[in-house]
C-alpha cells in the first residue's frame, strides 16, 4: 500500500516535469531555434539530469514537442466536433480552437512532420476533417457547389496563417472573435454586404 501511494506522486511529478519542459522549450525555441538543452532546462526550471533522463538528446526534445502540439491540435479540431456540428458551428469552433492552439504552439507546428510517426497521423487526420466539414458546407450550401475543396482548404489554412502572423498590433486578439472574422472571410469574401 504505501509502495503504491509513493508511485503516483512521482508519475504526476514525471508528468509535470515533462510538461515544464516542452513549455520552456517552446518559449525558448520559438526565439532561438539553436537554445541548448542546458538553456531549455534553466528556463523549465528543471536540472540538466532531469532534462537529460526524459530526452535523450536534442532530437527526443524536438519530437516530442511536436507530437505533444500535434495532439493538442488534433483535440481541438475534434472538440469542433467536425463530422457532427452544423457545419457552420463545427467551422467557427475548430477555427477559434485551432487559433488558440496554434498561437501557444507556435514553433512546434511549424516543425514538418517526420512521415510515419504519430504527429504526421495526426495532421492527415486534421487535413481530413477539414476536407469533412467543407464537404459539409457545400452540402448546406454555404460554398459553391462547383468549388475546389482542395483549394478552399489551402485558402482557409492561409488565413488561419496570416491571422496568427499577419499582424502582430492586431488589436483583436480573442480567439472567437478571430474566427468569426475568418469564417466571415472565408465564407463571403470582401463582398459588399446588402
Amino acid at each position: 500500500m504505501a509502495g503504491g501511494t509513493t508511485a503516483r506522486p512521482l508519475r504526476a511529478d514525471a508528468e509535470r516535469s515533462v510538461r515544464l519542459i516542452l513549455e520552456a522549450a517552446e518559449r525558448l525555441l520559438s526565439k532561438d531555434p539553436g537554445a541548448s538543452m542546458e538553456q531549455i532546462a534553466a528556463e523549465a526550471g528543471v536540472s540538466r539530469t532531469t532534462i537529460h533522463r526524459r530526452f535523450a538528446h536534442r532530437q527526443a526534445l524536438i519530437d516530442a514537442l511536436a507530437l505533444s502540439a500535434a495532439r493538442q491540435l488534433a483535440q481541438a479540431v475534434n472538440e469542433g466536433r467536425p463530422t457532427t456540428a452544423p457545419p457552420l458551428v463545427a467551422l467557427h469552433r475548430i477555427t477559434a480552437n485551432v487559433l488558440e492552439v496554434k498561437g501557444a504552439w507556435t514553433f512546434a507546428l511549424s516543425l514538418p512532420a517526420t512521415p510515419g510517426t504519430e504527429a504526421a497521423g495526426l495532421h492527415e487526420d486534421m487535413a481530413r476533417h477539414c476536407v469533412t466539414v467543407l464537404e459539409r458546407a457545400r452540402e448546406d450550401h454555404l460554398i459553391d457547389a462547383a468549388s475546389d475543396l482542395h483549394w478552399l482548404q489551402r485558402v482557409y489554412y492561409a488565413l488561419l496563417g496570416e491571422t496568427l502572423h499577419g499582424n502582430p498590433e492586431d488589436p483583436v486578439t480573442d480567439p472567437d472573435a478571430l474566427a468569426a472574422r475568418v469564417v466571415e472571410t472565408f465564407l463571403h469574401g470582401a463582398r459588399a454586404r446588402g
